[in-house]
């Protein structure tokens, strides 16, 4: 995939102050606070940073943890996986492959076939319905 690289003045013009946090910065939105957490019409879900096809509609689900939830994502391709070591725990980031954007995180305890629950911010994400 190829990377979309910006200056930090680029991405502060093209992102809202709270998508830059996120994205740019690896901040989390409160929970139960996001606009994409009770989202339920069908459709896709592109990063927010790039427009790049993250998630889809038929792959969310209500976690209870007051983030969007999503069992896997649209293509493998399109995210990159970090280990993260922050506020004293270890947990798997995950950011949008081709802008580096910080999405969220990805735990073993979703109930998709692979088992894993894809936690991501809403403000990370732009929702385009069918």
């Amino acid at each position: 995939m190829e990377k979309l690289e910006l200056s930090e003045a680029e991405w502060r013009e093209r992102l809202s102050p709270v998508q830059y946090h996120v994205l740019r910065e690896a901040g989390t939105e409160r929970a139960f606070s996001g606009s994409l957490n009770l989202e339920k019409r069908e459709g896709e879900f592109h990063c927010g940073g790039c427009g790049t096809l993250l998630f889809r509609s038929t792959d969310k689900y209500d976690s209870g943890s007051g983030w969007p939830s999503f069992t896997e994502p649209a293509s493998p391709d399109v995210i990159a996986e970090y280990r993260d070591t922050s506020h004293g725990m270890i947990r798997i980031e995950v950011r949008c492959a081709k802008c580096d954007g910080h999405l969220g995180h990805v735990f073993p305890d979703g109930p998709g076939e692979n088992g894993l629950r894809y936690c991501i911010n809403s403000v990370s994400l732009d929702f385009q319905p069918d």
